[in-house]
């Protein structure tokens, strides 16, 4: 083999291999993005868990007692003084928000949360798929219609005033939704091909190398080194999301769901970590050793 042919299959080979490695967390996140987040049945099931989440039920608690009390005092006068702030005004509020923590511990609430979740994923994904410029959210009269027979039944006053009807909540406005569709089309197309296109530079990076067992090495330790880089990456995010929530948002709660929907991720990444590692000690423990003199 030629001095040139032999630099040529090295150099070759080290750029096969150096993008593969750069192309495994980026890997990772598009196809957890593309086959968990963007899939519906897996969504669900990623949230149910949030549903007996203490900090979760509480923000849930709070966020439909607020919209009911600002319904009833934009449109009542609680306690006989403008505005619904009269003397009965905290003895009603506190009499829906003990009503809705109590349904937050019941199979009523779950199935309601996950039929919620489910709405709201299938609307989003619809919002994302078409050109349409408006806005998604989800509605709280499944629930706030439980918490107003529950009232009427303690008859707490002015329940008969709570709205059933719509009460939504926005999840995505119109320009978050112009920004998310770039997005979420760029993950469609490399949530398929980035796995394929790391596995192929990687394939093609050891049968191009003149030493494959040290071309295997030094893939495993640096898809190892992806990893890690991935794993350190999800911490980050973790704190800039919790970093900048808006005052009415409970940093618990969120916290809850950002663990939740990157759960699956951090296991991928530690499995990859592991098996990066794994494969690296067996190269080096099956080594050829030279015979003893």
């Amino acid at each position: 083999m030629s001095q040139r042919r032999t630099t040529l299959r090295i150099i070759l080979s080290t750029v096969l291999l150096t993008v593969a490695c750069a192309l495994v967390p980026l890997a990772a996140v598009s196809a957890w993005a593309v086959h968990d987040i963007a899939d519906t049945d897996t969504y669900v099931a990623t949230m149910e868990p949030l549903a007996y989440d203490t900090a979760v039920k509480d923000d849930v608690a709070n966020a439909v007692t607020g919209a009911i009390m600002t319904y009833l005092s934009h449109n009542e006068r609680v306690g006989g003084e403008s505005g619904g702030r009269g003397p009965l005004h905290g003895s009603v509020q506190t009499f829906v928000n003990d009503a809705v923590r109590s349904f937050t511990g019941t199979k009523a609430f779950r199935a309601a949360w996950n039929a919620a979740n489910r709405a709201t994923h299938d609307a989003v994904l619809q919002e994302l798929r078409s050109g349409h410029s408006g806005k998604v959210g989800f509605d709280l009269a499944p629930i706030s219609a439980h918490v107003k027979q529950q009232l009427l039944d303690d008859s707490v006053p002015f329940a008969e005033h709570i709205p059933v009807e719509h009460s939504d909540v926005t999840v995505l406005g119109a320009d978050d939704l112009a920004v998310s569709r770039k997005g979420f089309r760029m993950l469609q197309v490399m949530g398929v091909w980035l796995p394929i296109a790391a596995v192929g530079c990687a394939a093609g990076g050891v049968l191009a190398a003149v030493r494959r067992r040290r071309a295997v090495a030094a893939t495993a330790l640096g898809t190892a080194l992806g990893a890690a880089v991935l794993l350190g990456a999800i911490a980050v995010g973790r704190g800039f999301a919790l970093g900048d929530l808006p005052p009415d948002v409970s940093r618990a709660a969120a916290g809850a769901v950002y663990d939740a929907l990157t759960h699956s991720l951090w296991v991928a990444a530690w499995s990859i970590l592991g098996a990066s590692l794994a494969v690296a000690m067996l190269t080096y423990l099956t080594r050829r050793r030279p015979p003893p003199p």
